[in-house]
């Protein structure tokens, strides 16, 4: 039996279940403000001991990393991300939780082939890409300006 593309579309539509968008856009809002929320609070209470907004919002960059990495490796960041969808993928988060999982995933491979070769798996392309546009936006700055 032979389907075309157009039939399989249709059929493959019809019985996949409808997304709750609505559901999901409040549940990634929320998650992703909460996870914003925190890193406030972190810093609120960092200049208030003392601390200038610069170094504040460092030890808040960094602890939200280290949190996101406990949670990651407890498996819990995925459920939270299960829950929320892409309100976890706040920069800071979901990045960590992009360089840690799969260096969990792979580490019974061994320190070098495993956790080192695919630590960056999912991480390395944006650490790339995102070098290489930095570079091109500060060249373009520079000539412009």
């Amino acid at each position: 039996m032979t389907i075309s593309n157009k039939d399989y579309s249709h059929l493959a539509d019809k019985k996949s279940p409808d997304s709750p968008m609505l559901k999901n856009l409040i549940f990634a809002f929320t998650t992703g403000g909460a996870i914003c929320v925190i890193g406030q609070i972190i810093i609120n209470l960092c200049k208030s001991k003392g601390l200038s907004f610069e170094d504040a919002s460092t030890v808040a960059s960094v602890s939200l990393v280290i949190l996101s990495v406990i949670l990651t490796s407890f498996n819990l960041y995925n459920k939270i991300a299960t829950f929320a969808g892409a309100g976890t993928l706040v920069p800071i988060t979901g990045f960590a939780n992009a360089v840690v999982a799969p260096a969990i995933e792979f580490r019974s491979e061994g320190y070098i082939m495993g956790l080192g070769a695919k630590m960056f798996v999912i991480a390395g392309p944006v650490i790339v890409y995102g070098t290489v546009s930095s570079v091109l936006a500060g060249i373009i700055y520079y000539f412009i300006k």
